[in-house]
């Protein structure tokens, strides 16, 4: 009986390169995620070609509220961006490697460097919701791992180191736009769980303990896969609701962490589009 071979990793990520470079020959120099109710960053590019997820092979599809589900070709100011307007979570149901997929697309696109953004749940408490943080250090308690099983050297190396993790110079450099233009930013340590519930009071003052910001359901596993094939990193992160101290806690809601988003949103878009042209 004929069995039909699968197509490694690598194959496929070629084969959903290939077909992208059917429909744009657009050179991105910087990729950038876009998280909860935070895709009107799209509104800033001049697009030169958008292509939906569920056209792209191998690609999953964006099931939350207010992802988009399309890949934006084009430029911010003078810089040249490919922005993924939503992105995919584990709690979705994906596996890890379909939720990093695009994040190596991305790179064999050309991409010189990756800005993840997310909004998050501030157990720092002094940090106030629609602030945001620069992350410069996470602690990963996913239940999975994108880079688990056999390891394709054309990727990256089986065991990547995670000190410089976050790239300094674009942390610097944000933090300096922020300063400037009179934005509420500091660096901070994200952490991530699984999710989709949010988090009990007992977990978010175990994960203050050790030594979290900010916590959020995503991102992790597409800087392990950044750093994995060599792409620096900067991740912003907007505080959506304040989550410690436990007596600050209140019932909130997707369309809560949305509205909250919104309206901080222009702070970060301004900010992205300062530090990409100051590349």
């Amino acid at each position: 009986m004929f069995v039909p071979k699968l197509m490694s990793l690598y194959e496929q990520i070629q084969e959903a390169v290939a077909f992208i470079g059917t429909k744009t020959d657009f050179q991105p120099r910087t990729g950038i995620i876009l998280g909860t109710g935070l895709g009107n960053l799209t509104d800033d590019v001049n697009t030169e070609a958008e292509i939906g997820y569920a056209d792209i092979p191998h690609f999953a599809r964006s099931t939350v509220q207010s992802h988009k589900g399309k890949l934006v070709f084009g430029h911010l100011g003078h810089h040249p961006v490919v922005v993924m307007a939503g992105r995919f979570h584990y709690y979705e149901g994906w596996t890890m490697q379909q939720v990093t997929f695009p994040v190596r697309v991305l790179k064999f696109l050309g991409i010189e460097r990756l800005i993840i953004t997310n909004v998050s749940g501030g157990i720092n408490p002094h940090l106030l919701a629609g602030d945001l943080v620069v992350v410069r250090d996470h602690i990963n308690l996913l239940p999975e791992h994108p880079l688990r099983g056999e390891n394709d050297e054309r990727l990256g190396p089986r065991f990547p180191d995670m000190l410089h993790t976050y790239d300094g110079d674009l942390r610097s450099r944000a933090l300096d736009i922020a300063k400037n233009r009179g934005i509420r930013m500091t660096e901070g340590v994200y952490s991530a769980m699984q999710g989709p519930n949010l988090e009990t009071p007992a977990e978010y003052q175990m994960l203050r303990h050790l030594g979290s910001d900010c916590t959020g359901m995503s991102s992790i596993p597409e800087v392990l896969v950044a750093r994995h094939m060599g792409i620096p990193v900067m991740m912003l992160s907007l505080i959506s609701n304040v989550s410690y101290p436990l007596s600050a806690i209140r019932e909130t809601s997707v369309e809560d962490v949305i509205a909250t988003a919104l309206a901080a949103e222009p702070k970060m878009r301004l900010i992205i589009n300062e530090l990409v042209n100051s590349i």
